[in-house]
């Protein structure tokens, strides 16, 4: 079932990301191209290697599109209202879904598989986005966005970051987030980011409702528990995130695709023609920046390859 494409000509917009003297391990940003527009509510980029594909949600109109240059756009699966999408170490979909507020698997039969769907006997609130450890070990947000006013049918008294082991056992990292978004683990895995959407009355502590927006990084100790102080964190907009080999980590801001460097300072921004809300690497040679804008899908050259985790 093919829906409604619209390939446009390379949007000319000069992102602030060219650096004086461009080596191979500095982001340098080429043309925003404009894919497929036309959408609902897009978000969580994945990037299919065997089918040189992007599979991303249009959370309102709970589906999985699938854009490809041979293809164009097309109708990928139907499901309740999907998010943040990646794949695991096998190379199977693994979706967060806030319809059903759950985190599964797609298995080779198409089949759906829970990984996820409460903690201590209560539902989780809407799993948002995650990430994959080359261990196996999954990292998930669950901020409360995907219930109705942010409140109905909530049943944990707070908005954490999950991790769930490969045995299954669900454990919160982080439960001083306010409303934690995007996701990411840095190249050697030792290093958790966390972006966090900010002060929202949705928390049940009045103590969270004023917090400031940030992106935070977390070393992660050898029992897999986060040290208690973040190595770094810096007020910023962002919901999703990725991260390149080099260790810079891409973010999707208000207006732009924001590049922190592994120790948190700024290294340029990427403008975007709509607000962007999440982004991954693929292409033939994984250095295209895809992300997901509101109503569109874009992509852009960085110059560098991202991380490559499911096979």
């Amino acid at each position: 079932m093919t829906l409604r494409s619209l390939l446009v000509a390379p949007l000319v917009l000069l992102p602030a990301c060219a650096a004086p003297t461009p080596a191979p391990t500095t982001p340098t940003a080429g043309t925003v191209r404009q894919l497929a527009t036309d959408l609902g509510f897009t978000e969580g980029p994945v990037w299919l290697p065997d089918q040189q594909a992007v599979v991303f949600s249009d959370t309102p109109r709970a589906r999985l599109n699938r854009w490809s240059e041979a293809d164009g756009l097309t109708l990928y699966e139907e499901r309740p209202q999907p998010n943040g999408n990646l794949l695991d170490l096998d190379g199977r979909l693994l979706s967060c879904q806030h319809g059903s507020r759950t985190l599964v698997r797609q298995e080779a039969d198409g089949s759906l598989t829970v990984l996820a769907d409460r903690y201590a006997g209560k539902r989780l609130n809407s799993p948002n986005d995650l990430i994959v450890g080359r261990d196996g070990t999954l990292w998930f947000t669950d901020p409360p966005w995907g219930l109705e006013r942010q409140t109905v049918g909530k049943e944990l008294d707070g908005h954490y970051v999950f991790r769930r082991d490969p045995d299954g056992t669900l454990t919160p990292v982080l439960t001083d987030r306010c409303m934690p978004n995007g996701i990411a683990l840095s190249p050697d895995d030792s290093v958790l980011y966390v972006a966090d959407t900010g002060g929202h009355r949705s928390h049940p502590d009045p103590a969270f409702h004023s917090l400031p927006a940030t992106v935070s990084a977390w070393r992660i100790q050898p029992d897999k528990s986060l040290a208690t102080e973040p190595l770094w964190q810096v007020e910023s907009r962002c919901d999703g995130m990725a991260v390149d080999v080099a260790g810079y980590v891409y973010t999707t801001a208000q207006d732009a695709v924001v590049v922190f460097a592994p120790d948190g300072s700024e290294v340029c921004r990427i403008p975007m023609p709509e607000v962007p809300a999440n982004c991954c690497f693929g292409g033939k040679d994984f250095t295209t920046l895809f992300v997901t804008a509101r109503t569109s899908l874009y992509a852009v050259e960085v110059g560098i390859e991202g991380v490559r985790r499911g096979r």
